[in-house]
């Protein structure tokens, strides 16, 4: 088994990611400064290291005897990149060149890097494939298209083993931190509370919607790539927005009123994964589908909220 560096991994989607791999033998140790992530997040095996990607010292410390990182540490939130992208492009990129540049004094090159669907901007074909024109209509995609770019030449110059993951629209149980800007909880917290739910573009915008486990478990599947390698994570199922919320009103049992909030700068209409790259690689696919999903979402915020 290896020794993993989870960046971000008091996060929402780190903290999963850090429990899957302490399950299967690996040995973790987690980079966060918990600006948006909390300790109690973080798996008791996992060696916690409070800090920041763009602080030298407290990332080569965290790097000391790993063989990988799996980076997943970033800022997300899209309309705030719109608003503030000199934040986004300090944070995202710089604090990933700074992991890279730690990394390769260290001598550990291999590197899983989350990524976004966000890179592919509007596209030009459904389901979206890994060759599609990588054009980002927002900061934050544009910050992850960048971070891709100087992954590839990490690749090139210092002989990192590379694999991205784009993510499409994650969601599932788990602890936020404030302020929620994911669709699916906003929606579940809504209904419990029986209050209007938060829905722009009316609903209609199309998305792909990954359960967190299957998410998750992607990142171990493909530890044992070597290259560099670029794969979207999602369901290969594109729904609209508002029969997510249709689907949510099925499970809890009643409806709540809807508040229409208009357009919203940086999104896109349409977006679904194809991932028959990623499981012809290493055999992943999605297991759970949007109901279960979603029972154990509102089962999860029934019980903690």
């Amino acid at each position: 088994m290896s020794k993993i560096l989870v960046t971000g991994g008091a996060g929402f989607i780190g903290s999963y990611v850090t429990k899957l791999l302490a399950d299967s033998g690996h040995k973790v140790v987690v980079l966060d400064n918990l600006s948006h992530g909390f300790a109690e997040n973080i798996d008791r095996r996992a060696k916690f290291i409070a800090g920041d990607i763009k602080d030298k010292n407290k990332t080569k410390k965290a790097l000391e005897g790993v063989d990988a990182i799996i980076h997943l540490a970033g800022l997300i939130v899209v309309p705030e990149s719109v608003s503030d992208p000199i934040k986004y492009a300090d944070n995202n990129v710089l604090g990933t060149i700074n992991l890279l540049n730690c990394a390769n004094e260290t001598g550990c090159k291999k590197i899983i890097f989350s990524s976004s669907a966000c890179v592919y901007g509007t596209a030009d074909k459904l389901p979206i494939t890994e060759d599609a024109p990588v054009r980002p209509d927002n900061p934050y995609g544009a910050t992850k298209a960048s971070i891709e770019a100087f992954l590839q030449s990490y690749h090139a110059n210092f002989g990192f083993d590379v694999t991205i993951l784009r993510y499409f629209n994650p969601y599932g149980p788990g602890k936020l931190y404030p302020p929620i800007t994911h669709a699916v909880p906003n929606f579940v917290m809504a209904t419990l509370a029986k209050k209007p739910i938060p829905l722009y573009w009316q609903g209609k915008q199309i998305r792909d919607f990954i359960y967190i486990e299957d998410l998750a478990r992607a990142h171990i599947d493909v530890l044992k790539l070597s290259g560099f390698n670029v794969f979207n994570i999602g369901t290969q199922k594109g729904i609209k927005v508002k029969d997510v919320v249709d689907e949510i009103f099925k499970i809890a049992g009643y409806k709540v009123p809807i508040n229409d909030l208009g357009a919203r700068p940086g999104d896109v209409p349409a977006s679904f994964a194809s991932s028959a790259k990623l499981a012809k690689a290493v055999g992943w696919r999605a297991k759970v589908s949007l109901p279960e999903g979603l029972r154990r979402t509102i089962d999860y915020y029934r019980q903690n909220h």
